[in-house]
């Protein structure tokens, strides 16, 4: 499929996820790497009643109010 009826049919709305190949497929600045925090306990348990809250683990809520802070410093 050449690149222009590609993004034609990208632009109109139509499915095309049977065209592309995502065997190879990565998610750009996705990688993870493990480090380890240590937090004072009233930190741990105030994330985790916000994490019960909204529904969501401690670690769900620890990365996006990291991404959120880093996002408004770049």
């Amino acid at each position: 499929m050449k690149a222009k009826f590609f993004e034609q049919q990208f632009e109109q709305g139509i499915d095309l996820t049977a065209a592309l190949d995502i065997t190879h497929a990565t998610r750009v600045m996705q990688a993870q790497k493990r480090v380890n925090v240590d937090f004072p306990t009233w930190m741990v348990e105030s994330l985790d009643r916000e994490a019960l809250r909204l529904g969501v683990t401690r670690q769900s809520i620890i990365k996006v109010w990291l991404a959120e802070r880093l996002e408004k410093s770049l």
